[in-house]
């Protein structure tokens, strides 16, 4: 079973990283590199945030460079929890739960990998059939 919490927890932490990603990427990037700057961050740094998100969560769901991807969100996720969310608290209005949940599902696809239901996975030389030998 644990090849199938792999694939749901890719699944849920794509969807809806690109849910977020998607307006900044399709319409978004000049405000969301204003956001970012208001922030006292550098406004490139917007470029890296919003490709994190769709190109990451995009990534995560197929199962293709899931390590990397995962860390590239986990980064971005522990910014916005720095800059953004960390004032409101834990259950605050828009506090840092949402934000940390995803963190740590990104952190445990780091060390877990994608799992054999995965484009990492054939990418290998392997296939779901392999692995499960394994």
């Amino acid at each position: 079973m644990q090849p199938l919490a792999l694939l749901v927890l890719r699944i849920a932490l794509g969807v809806i990283m690109i849910a977020h990603g998607y307006p900044k990427v399709f319409g978004g990037l000049h405000h969301h590199v204003q956001t970012v700057q208001g922030l006292g961050l550098p406004g490139w740094w917007a470029y890296l945030s919003a490709a994190a998100e769709f190109g990451g969560g995009i990534l995560i769901i197929v199962g293709l460079l899931t390590r990397f991807a995962s860390l590239a969100i986990l980064i971005d996720m522990l910014v916005a929890i720095w800059k953004v969310h960390w004032k409101n608290g834990l259950l605050g209005d828009h506090g840092y739960q949402f934000p940390l949940s995803l963190a740590a599902i990104a952190f445990a696809l780091i060390f877990f990998g994608a799992g054999p239901i995965a484009l990492d996975t054939l990418r290998r030389g392997g296939g779901v059939a392999k692995a499960r030998k394994s």
